[in-house]
């Protein structure tokens, strides 16, 4: 058998011995096998499914990866070894591992404009916000819920809080922020069955940005959010879920002209709690992945770590570009990925003293970055978007994108993960597109 496609007697042989974390019936016998040293990642898969095969004729083709010494092969075994300096003359130990790639793409879920930022925190729904001003919830991924409705610009970032101890497992709670300068809160029920979706408004408003609101996050404990905006602010709110309360808006002596005006006038208007101040240009992604601890990145080429309590800055990381995402994630939940107006996705390790360049440097996209979003589950895998249209998913192990995903006719906005094993983005075709059967 030629399991890469070519003339196996013009390639040289060798031994190599497969090895798997995965469990039965995942597992190959782990005696050496002679095989031709110029298969590729595709040969090796080819050659693993036909023992596994072997050992169960039921057994079903999967692709598979391959690591040697902790790096994925993406080129020809012997370049592969010749590059690293391995000597093909001994017995090559490479461990095998479900390839990551999406093996279904899902029905897209058409919005009436671009579709700007994408929660997929709950594996019960989706968020999205529009450039139409509304927010909404997906059901399944696939039928809109709940309409959030009130903002007079487009919706630039949304964000389902996580609150601990919220009175119901059904009761949920989302942050919005828009251009038209404000955020604002909501209360929803999933358990709400209506045939049309359900039209939500917000309980509290917080209006203190004097520019677009470009980005949100809340903490880990859900009682608090921060957000970014294009007046190079970070501002702290508390979430309070009850409308009695906070303090009533006050109500202005002018005609009522419609039930939303009438909404509006009793609107809870928050305060923040504290403004962080540092950044020179548009704050355009903040992320709160710990307590006490807040990530911003800007226009001003900059990612900062802050400090909660007391709003001072902690760490300062220039890279030269003007900075549209990050994300913190990664081995321990410390490393930081960001991305912006060029094509590379950058990742830093804040722990390494003495060094602000990146550790790692990802540079496949043909265009500006919009996102990046590690797996929660693994040390290794994130994903990224990007003006280009395309999604790719990376793996830290090698320089290569694991998958592309080209699910869009046009600049992808926003992606994140979604219950584990899909991907979800939205973009300038007014799309929400789920890919699935990821194995992570």
């Amino acid at each position: 058998m030629d399991a890469n496609g070519g003339s196996a007697e013009a390639s040289r042989q060798m031994r190599v011995r497969f090895t798997t974390k995965l469990l039965p019936p995942l597992r190959v016998p782990t005696t050496s096998l002679a095989v031709p040293s110029n298969l590729t990642r595709m040969g090796l898969s080819e050659i693993v499914n036909h023992l596994l095969k072997s050992l169960d004729s039921e057994f079903l083709f999967q692709p598979f990866d391959f690591l040697v010494d902790g790096e994925l092969i993406r080129m020809p075994l012997e370049q592969f070894l010749l590059a690293k300096g391995i000597s093909a003359e001994k017995v090559l130990e490479i461990e095998y591992i479900k390839a990551v790639a999406p093996r279904k793409q899902e029905d897209s879920c058409l919005h009436d404009d671009w579709v700007s930022a994408v929660d997929g925190s709950n594996p019960s729904f989706i968020l999205t916000g529009c450039y139409d001003g509304l927010a909404r919830i997906w059901k399944g991924g696939a039928v809109c819920s709940h309409i959030f409705e009130g903002h007079s610009g487009a919706i630039t970032s949304a964000s389902v809080i996580n609150r601990e101890g919220v009175e119901s497992e059904n009761s949920f709670f989302v942050a919005t922020g828009s251009k038209d300068r404000s955020l604002r809160l909501w209360k929803f029920d999933t358990t709400e069955h209506v045939e049309h979706p359900l039209r939500i408004r917000a309980y509290k408003i917080l209006k203190e940005h004097t520019s677009s609101v470009q980005s949100i996050s809340s903490s880990p404990s859900g009682d608090m959010v921060c957000s970014g905006s294009w007046d190079c602010s970070i501002k702290l709110w508390k979430v309070k879920g009850s409308e009695a309360e906070g303090d009533i808006v006050s109500i202005k002596k002018r005609k009522l002209h419609s039930a939303a005006a009438e909404h509006e006038e009793s609107l809870l208007e928050g305060t923040s709690t504290s403004t962080v101040v540092g950044h020179t240009q548009c704050v355009s992604s903040v992320v709160w992945p710990e307590l006490q601890t807040i990530y911003s990145a800007s226009w001003d080429h900059s990612v900062r770590q802050w400090d909660v309590q007391t709003g001072n800055e902690t760490w300062n990381m220039v890279c030269g570009k003007a900075l549209n995402c990050l994300h913190v994630g990664g081995e321990r939940s410390a490393l930081v990925a960001a991305g912006g107006s060029d094509p590379v996705l950058r990742i830093w390790d804040p722990r390494k003293p003495g060094t602000l360049a990146p550790i790692l440097q990802f540079s496949s996209h043909s265009s500006w970055i919009t996102a990046c979003k590690w797996h929660t589950r693994s040390w290794f895998h994130l994903l990224s978007a990007s003006y280009d249209g395309k999604v790719m998913l990376w793996d830290l192990r090698t320089a290569w994108p694991l998958a592309t995903v080209d699910s869009h006719k046009d600049k992808v906005l926003t992606a994140d993960w979604w219950k584990d094993d899909s991907i979800i983005s939205g973009g300038a075709d007014s799309k929400l597109c789920v890919c699935s059967g990821i194995a992570i």
